[in-house]
């Protein structure tokens, strides 16, 4: 019932298992683990009877809590045991790896859960049981939906879980390989943990390495950073000092743009990469393919252009497209109930649960993340226009404003401001 992520594959394990299985053992840098495969899941639920449960909220919540109440069974919770005893029982990383994600359609991104600083058999055991609840969770179900899909549990939902040695990243960051022989290598980074740069909630360097090796790069002001305290996540503040300084240099740069040939060469076609760097070494944390690529940075408007009029803000192309439509101050949870067809998002970031609002959204302005982050890569495979990075947007749009954004150029117009 355990699977060495070495010997991992994508039928038994999983597109994410399959892809780092497949990297281990073209022997890159990817991080000790195993995988409970996608059996184990079935023996755990197969006496459930889940296909009696609907798409109803109500219905999903007591399937899900079906799934995590019950206790794994004694065989692979000693399993896992000794899985964890073999990696020398250290903090580890939970993830997710379902069958319909990952693919070359659609990439699920952020969709299931994942867990960083686990520790122990009985915290493990947890976490896988709630990566396996998360099939039926209502942000999975939406994107069934929003992919044209009923709104209810797919035949095909089957969840592997991947379990990892933790590293205490000094930086982190995403990186999409080239998708053609003229395109560029696209880099983002920003210091301490991943998931500050996939969930969208820090603004990260951007670098951009051109097939000749060239380097153009945009230093963000990198505020907070997240770090593991224990087996707790914290957020920290970014010392002044180090909020604009570069979060790796041109030679780090280049190591990885070669690395991310390498990745793309192994897995046969551009790959979206989640990697860290820990005590100078570069490790893989996860590679998946492009499934919708970024807009081209936009370029610098001609000498003697005009400026910016006052009324247009400016921010990072996300997703291709312009649409005019009513600005919809989302801050929160509490603030879905008040968005409507056609509405536009203008949010902090948009974490991974917002994604079903992305359903009836025309459109996403954030006010921090990157061109890479989940919800960027979720809003193009939706061909939901984007632009991100717009320091105070909720408060310098106003709620119910007609805005136009161009998630291309990377604009932001209030017409009615």
């Amino acid at each position: 019932m355990i699977v060495p992520l070495m010997e991992a594959a994508a039928d038994t394990c999983g597109n994410k298992a399959g892809a780092l299985g497949a990297l281990l053992r073209a022997g890159l840098p990817v991080p000790g683990g195993f995988v409970v495969p996608f059996a184990a899941y079935l023996a755990a639920v197969g006496d459930l009877g889940l296909d009696r449960f609907t798409g109803e909220p109500d219905d999903l919540d007591a399937a899900r809590q079906v799934i995590q109440g019950r206790p794994l069974h004694a065989t692979v919770t000693d399993a896992l045991g000794r899985a964890l005893d073999e990696l020398g029982d250290p903090p580890v990383a939970v993830r997710s790896s379902a069958a319909n994600e990952d693919t070359g359609q659609a990439s699920a991104a952020g969709q299931y859960e994942s867990f960083l600083a686990v520790h122990g058999v009985s915290e493990v055991a947890d976490a896988v049981r709630a990566c396996w609840a998360s099939l039926l969770s209502p942000r999975a179900i939406g994107r069934q939906g929003a992919s044209g899909r009923d709104d209810q549990p797919s035949d095909d939902l089957v969840m592997a879980v991947i379990v990892q040695r933790h590293l205490d990243a000094e930086v982190s960051g995403v990186m999409f390989t080239p998708a053609g022989p003229n395109d560029a290598t696209e880099i983002e980074a920003s210091w301490g943990l991943g998931p500050s740069i996939v969930e969208g909630t820090v603004t990260p360097d951007a670098y951009r390495v051109a097939e000749d090796g060239s380097i153009t790069s945009t230093v963000a002001d990198k505020r907070t950073r997240l770090d593991r305290r224990g087996t707790q996540l914290v957020v920290r503040d970014v010392p002044t000092h180090a909020r604009r300084q570069p979060a790796i240099d041109d030679a780090t740069v280049t190591h990885l743009a070669e690395l991310g040939k390498e990745i793309a060469a192994v897995l046969g076609g551009p790959q979206d990469i989640e990697w860290a760097i820990v005590d100078g070494r570069t490790w893989v944390l996860q590679a998946r393919p492009v499934t919708a690529a970024p807009p081209p940075p936009s370029p610098p408007p001609p000498s003697g252009a005009s400026h910016t009029p006052p009324a247009t803000l400016t921010g990072t192309p996300g997703s291709h497209g312009t649409v005019t439509g009513t600005a919809r101050i989302v801050r929160g949870p509490a603030d879905f109930a008040h968005v409507r067809p056609g509405d536009i998002l203008v949010c902090p970031f948009t974490d991974p649960a917002w994604t079903p609002l992305l359903r009836i959204a025309a459109g996403v302005v954030t006010e921090t993340g990157g061109v890479l982050s989940h919800a960027a890569i979720v809003a193009r495979e939706h061909a939901v226009p984007a632009v991100l990075g717009i320091p105070n947007a909720t408060s310098r749009l106003r709620d119910d404003a007609i805005i136009t954004i161009d998630g291309t150029a990377g604009t932001v117009t209030a017409t009615n401001a």
